[in-house]
């Protein structure tokens, strides 16, 4: 739900799920096939899950990390990982690049500049996010929804930025 503002976006669990789904479509009715998924993790985990389940791909994960103060709600330095993990040992072939969305762009640009230096078994890169931010300076070519207002999102696991083993201790008063 978006916030009378537009300065808030709130994702339920179900509403986060449906938009991977209508990701997929998006992906699947271009005519696109891939070999792997690779997703930037964090936030491209559960999004390339779901669609390396949907298409029957094997994933690939790249750590990627910029959004560390402040609980995750400010843009710092971004680090991006010099390895990929992936089961069949090296990426290769045609690859779909997951993360859940284009905030800057800034990630995206990097990540992908990143693959086509320095990984040259890949023969075609494709990127898919759920959302694209007005302000964004990088096109996805896949996205399910933008967002010109470019409202802070509340993903639907976002509690858990904040959370530690004491503070569930607490909760399940165990």
């Amino acid at each position: 739900m978006l916030t009378e503002d537009g300065k808030h976006l709130y994702v339920s669990y179900d509403e986060y799920h449906d938009l991977i789904e209508k990701l997929a479509i998006k992906v699947h009715q271009s005519g696109w096939r891939f070999d792997t998924i690779l997703c930037l993790a964090r936030g491209g985990m559960r999004p390339g899950d779901v669609l390396s389940r949907i298409f029957d791909v094997p994933l690939a994960i790249m750590s990627t990390s910029s959004y560390r103060a402040e609980e995750g709600t400010v843009q710092g330095h971004l680090d991006i990982a010099h390895y990929i993990t992936t089961p069949q040992g090296q990426i290769a072939g045609k690859v779909l690049l997951v993360d859940d969305l284009a905030d800057t762009g800034v990630t995206l640009q990097a990540v992908v500049a990143r693959l086509r230096t320095n990984y040259q078994p890949i023969t075609e890169l494709r990127t898919a996010v759920i959302w694209t931010k007005g302000t964004s300076s990088f096109e996805a070519d896949y996205s399910v929804e933008h967002l010109p207002t470019n409202p802070w999102i509340h993903q639907p696991f976002e509690g858990y930025d904040g959370m530690s083993p004491d503070k569930l201790l607490a909760k399940w008063k165990v």
